[in-house]
């Protein structure tokens, strides 16, 4: 049995993953807000610890007697970059700080995302040890937080997972395109070319992220921020990359929508589009999940990532094809009312 603190541990993935460690016969310690819901955590045999990332006194005493930390707590969306790097960097450097400062640090695994990494071209996949590109500010903030991390990677063991689109029961950030084509028989597409996306299911990242811990490399730096050879650095992603728009077509099928079309919205508009959500979330002093942000990373050539380092690494291959879990995704959503 391992002692597992999961920060951001009422949000979809980390509900996930206090689920999948519980049933695993690990004891589990979730750090949380005061203000979080944790109506689904309060179903399982986890200890709370009430805390925010910069506050380092309790954050010091909920690292203590830990094995490893998972850090998931972050923001996907904000009205400017400070605000993301405020709790994506700032935050991240934070609970690796934490683990430094304890007697025998945790293996710290920090779960980022593809968008720290950027896209690459067309046919061209990203690899993990290339250098990070990020294009827009939630990427740029995911990139700053690993290199926080990274700082304190000669004290601590540290691993890096960068997860695509993640997918799965319970999730609402994904459910617009179940929805979209459920009811409308639509997909919409941005822009006349269609990148490829790259996906998990929540349980395919659970599990990943688990054997991180146990059995991942950890990453080597130089200058405190740079990983030297892509050791440490996994992409949290299933091994079918498929098109934007044939994603769209896979759901038509599953759902049974044989009318369904393609809507593509040209990149001019998508931008503008883009710029008016983010102008009126500024004057509101609120985040939206459409923005300017959004538009950068839907326009790239391709998302596709390498699955090298966690199929030599981790000994995995995807056990379940990325169809059956749309499919396993769909069912749980009908059976909930969401679509």
């Amino acid at each position: 049995m391992s002692r597992y603190l999961v920060t951001g541990a009422t949000g979809f993935i980390g509900g996930h993953l206090a689920e999948w460690l519980i049933s695993n016969g690990d004891a589990v310690r979730c750090l949380v807000r005061a203000t979080s819901d944790r109506s689904i955590l309060e179903k399982l045999d986890v200890e709370f610890v009430e805390c925010e990332l910069l506050d380092h006194e309790n954050l010091n005493a909920a690292v203590e007697d830990v094995d490893v930390v998972v850090h998931l707590a972050g923001r996907t969306s904000a009205c400017s970059r400070a605000q993301l790097l405020r709790v994506n960097r700032d935050g991240t450097f934070s609970v690796a700080q934490a683990c430094a400062r304890q007697t025998s640090p945790p293996i710290h695994v920090v779960v980022s995302s593809i968008a720290a990494a950027g896209p690459v071209a067309r046919n061209q996949i990203r690899m993990e040890h290339d250098l990070p590109m990020p294009i827009s500010n939630y990427g740029f903030s995911k990139r700053a937080g690993e290199c926080a991390a990274l700082w304190f990677a000669d004290q601590v063991p540290t691993s890096i997972i960068r997860p695509g689109m993640v997918f799965g029961e319970r999730n609402v950030e994904m459910l617009p395109i179940f929805r979209s084509m459920a009811t409308m028989g639509s997909h919409v597409v941005i822009g006349p070319a269609s990148p490829r996306v790259s996906m998990i299911h929540v349980d395919d990242l659970c599990e990943l992220i688990v054997r991180v811990a146990q059995r991942g490399r950890r990453a080597t730096f130089a200058d405190k921020h740079e990983v030297l050879s892509g050791d440490g650095i996994y992409f949290g992603v299933c091994d079918e990359a498929p098109t934007y728009a044939r994603l769209g077509s896979i759901l038509k099928n599953l759902l049974g929508k044989r009318g369904a079309r393609q809507a593509t919205i040209p990149s001019p508009i998508s931008w503008m589009a883009g710029l008016i959500a983010e102008v009126i979330a500024r004057m509101r002093g609120k985040q939206v999940s459409f923005n300017l942000d959004k538009v950068r990373e839907a326009v790239a050539d391709s998302w596709e990532c390498s699955v090298e380092n966690v199929i030599n690494d981790l000994d995995y291959e995807f056990p379940i094809r990325l169809e059956e879990r749309l499919q396993q995704t769909i069912d749980w959503y009908r059976l909930n009312d969401w679509i």
